[in-house]
């Protein structure tokens, strides 16, 4: 174990740190062929993983909070947090937790990260343990809620039958996502020379699926995931911005989106979210980033 330990933390300081840094490329034109029957206009499912952030100056779970309300796009977008709700410096924090409450009064959907101190990957807990956190947590969110939570998103994207298991055990589902903003890992500079080059590369990658209707689909709309981080202060700065690139790559690889191009409403956001997670472990949706070929690794 403490092999495998060393091979992926030494694998996340010198290759991860490249993903968010990389030098600004422009976009390069590709051919677009329109396909016979058009599909279903796609619509953004914003998700946040890791926080609400306890800081109590320029937190960026505010930040992002406020934004989602009100911005340039669309006002009122709802989304799903993925929360860490007993690590210091989210949820099991006197401020993380108000954070919560007001996640939850102003519509969006509180899900289940962790409730480990820290940020643990659930393959290398014990089922006993995997078990307790997943109870605590589900407490936790319960207080908030009044209700148990519907989702868990596995920290590292890392989960195997063992995992999912247990999850579902827990009547959590799990969802995953289509696109990333590869703003989990920072170290020392936070910033993104290749916001945009990212979602396009990845939106890219999506469209012949969804060209040829393979994409699950539900209220005349294409749900896409779209995953940040709401403790990176970056991302929280440049979250306008992060809606526009959405906007403007998909209007760039002609999938137009509906009326609305992001989720303004709890119950469809979370309907769109359960149509999209992974039922069964021996299908393996493609993650994004390295985590795929990370996870084949160790």
């Amino acid at each position: 174990m403490n092999y495998i330990y060393f091979r992926y933390l030494l694998f996340l300081f010198i290759y991860i740190p490249f993903l968010n840094t990389s030098h600004a490329e422009q976009p390069q034109s590709i051919s677009i062929n329109s396909p016979a029957a058009s599909p279903t206009p796609i619509r953004f499912l914003l998700t946040f993983d890791d926080g609400p952030s306890a800081s109590e100056y320029d937190n960026p779970s505010e930040k992002i909070l406020n934004v989602l309300k009100t911005n340039p796009f669309q006002n009122d977008i709802k989304a799903i947090f993925f929360t860490q709700t007993q690590a210091k410096g989210a949820g099991g924090s006197e401020h993380g937790r108000k954070l919560l409450k007001r996640m939850h009064d102003t519509g969006h959907e509180l899900a289940f990260h962790t409730a480990t101190p820290g940020h643990a990957n659930h393959r290398f807990l014990s089922e006993q343990e995997l078990r307790c956190s997943l109870k605590q947590g589900i407490a936790d969110l319960t207080d908030v809620r009044s209700s148990s939570p519907q989702l868990v998103r596995p920290p590292f994207w890392s989960y195997d039958e063992k995992t999912l298991a247990i999850y579902h055990e827990n009547n959590l589902q799990m969802l995953l996502t289509d696109l990333s903003a590869n703003d989990g890992v920072i170290y020392v500079f936070n910033f993104s020379f290749t916001k945009r080059k990212n979602m396009r590369k990845m939106l890219l990658a999506l469209r012949p699926r969804w060209q040829a209707g393979e994409l699950p689909n539900l209220d005349g709309a294409t749900p896409i995931v779209v995953t940040f981080h709401d403790i990176n202060r970056y991302t929280a700065s440049h979250m306008e911005e992060y809606l526009e690139i959405l906007l403007d790559v998909a209007k760039e690889l002609e999938m137009p989106t509906t009326t609305l191009p992001f989720y303004d409403k709890h119950d469809e956001m979370l309907r769109a979210a359960l149509l999209k997670t992974t039922k069964d472990s021996s299908v393996k949706p493609a993650l994004p980033g390295i985590w795929n070929w990370l996870w084949s690794w160790l």
